[in-house]
């Protein structure tokens, strides 16, 4: 590999980092209050509330439906208006973002739904309103699940980057595509793969490292 190859192999690294870091972050920040809220307008939650539920469930399975790289077609005006253009790394965040929420929303209401009654009910007895609960019982006792599902949903992000690529998103899809499918240089598309996989590899480990000392708490 020349080079000038490797320089791009690296910036391409980059912007997969940071598609991945940043929509990640977005889905973690919106995801989580949306799996917390349908736990709490759940059938015997705190807030019970079937209209609600039933919406947001409408909603977020929707989205959850619909195949990532049609969204990612769909979402073009959408990012247009946000970012100013539907080319580029920070282009791609938007509909990887609006794609990855629901997703981890999921994700968080199970882990928050196997969070032991008894418990809430304990705090409640002893007078903890609903905020308390939440803070002292729902997220602790639910964050070795909520890491785990965060750590699986920044893998599945590194595949959608790597999708993303195919409409001029950057990062290690573009790469493969413009250099290692279009050129037939199949040695950058081997050190894509090669990257790609320690990537993954590298990110589940910090995510499994992380849960077992939740676990461990």
């Amino acid at each position: 590999m020349t080079p000038i190859m490797f320089n791009l192999l690296l910036r391409s690294l980059w912007e997969t980092i940071l598609m991945t870091g940043a929509s990640g972050l977005i889905s973690l920040v919106f995801g989580l209050p949306l799996g917390l809220a349908l736990v709490l307008t759940n059938k015997g939650g705190m807030a019970e509330n079937a209209w609600i539920n039933g919406i947001l469930g409408a909603i977020i399975n929707g989205f959850r439906s619909v195949p990532f790289i049609i969204l990612l077609v769909a979402l073009i005006p959408v990012t247009r208006l946000i970012v100013g253009t539907a080319l580029g790394t920070w282009a791609a965040i938007v509909p990887l973002a609006i794609a990855a929420t629901p997703y981890y929303a999921r994700i968080a209401e199970v882990s928050l739904r196997e969070v032991d009654r008894g418990l809430i009910d304990a705090v409640r007895a002893m007078g903890g309103n609903r905020w308390t609960i939440i803070r002292e019982v729902l997220v602790p006792e639910a964050l070795p699940g909520i890491v785990a599902g965060f750590t699986v949903t920044l893998v599945t992000l590194i595949g959608a980057s790597a999708m993303a690529g195919a409409i001029g998103a950057g990062g290690l899809g573009d790469l493969a595509i413009r250099y290692g499918y279009q050129r037939f240089e199949t040695t950058v598309m081997v050190a894509v793969v090669a990257v790609l996989i320690v990537l993954v590899c590298g990110i589940q480990w910090l995510g499994d490292r992380l849960v077992e000392r939740l676990d461990h708490k």
